[in-house]
């Protein structure tokens, strides 16, 4: 049987008192997660890139066998700035798919990079006007990953090209020892569908990130309280199990990384699929 880790989708949530934290004044909040936990998604670093200190704090917080899956800032997969005024051509993003901003990225993780299982590479949903194709964005990444070093972490991808997700698509990512993403998000297909679809395809590791549906919806109604479950999701997190233990079955290392945006506390969730388990 494969492994199975759980992780959460960032960490800082003073909500989750008495779930996972204490409550004491002062605490450092990545040392008493890794406490539940063996590893941790790392969202912030999708939005900048991370700082040394950071990298630095971090590394101090955890056990050595702790692990970080982090998410490329955002400069590496957007082919082209954001738009406000769409009348305007679009602005190409000289940082797409960067070699020079990825090993800049590399050296800054560098006190935690063996504790790095994965780097993800999260891509918006890509239109004609920003991909033309599915050909032209595995062109635009096999040249990329004829040129990373050889040490880095696994990449992954998540897309949310729902259109991509055929058994070319996982051919492509399997012929160049690249991890797929499932996203179990609004807009995308089931996660279940996707995987039955093309399960002979997947190898070597998976990761799982359940996202949910409307932000704002459950936002609203959570209150930003991460303690408690608002949306049941006990009939997709069963089907989502079956997936899981098949992958386990299939001799696939699987990282399952729940939101707080999937059914209201990420913690509980993880609580549930363990118990499913």
């Amino acid at each position: 049987m494969s492994r199975v880790e759980f992780a959460t989708c960032s960490w800082k949530y003073p909500s989750w008192e008495g779930i996972i934290y204490s409550g004491k004044e002062g605490i450092n909040f990545l040392e008493e997660y890794s406490a539940h936990y063996h590893a941790v998604e790392v969202d912030q670093w999708f939005y900048a890139m991370p700082s040394k200190r950071d990298v630095d704090e971090y590394k101090k917080s955890v056990p050595k066998d702790f692990q970080f899956i982090i998410k490329v800032p955002n400069s590496l997969t957007l082919p082209f700035f954001p738009q406000r005024d769409k009348t305007k051509p679009l602005k190409k993003n000289p940082n797409f798919l960067s070699i020079d901003l990825y090993k800049q990225l590399l050296d800054v993780l560098k006190p935690i990079i063996n504790q790095t299982p994965f780097l993800i590479f999260q891509f918006r949903y890509l239109n004609k006007q920003l991909m033309p194709d599915l050909a032209t964005f595995e062109n635009y990444f096999a040249e990329f990953m004829e040129k990373i070093p050889k040490a880095s972490p696994a990449v992954a991808i998540e897309t949310r090209n729902g259109n991509y997700l055929k058994p070319r698509y996982f051919k492509f990512l399997t012929d160049l020892g690249i991890t797929h993403v499932f996203s179990e998000k609004i807009y995308m297909p089931p996660i279940t569908e996707v995987y039955e679809q093309n399960k002979d395809m997947i190898k070597g590791a998976s990761i799982i990130r359940l996202l949910g549906d409307d932000r704002g919806e459950i936002e609203k109604a959570t209150g930003e309280d991460w303690s408690k479950i608002v949306f049941n999701k006990d009939k997709d997190l069963e089907k989502i199990v079956v997936m899981i233990k098949d992958l386990q079955k299939r001799k696939v290392d699987t990282y399952v990384n729940v939101n707080n945006h999937y059914e209201g506390s990420a913690p509980l969730t993880i609580k549930k699929i363990k118990k499913l388990l």
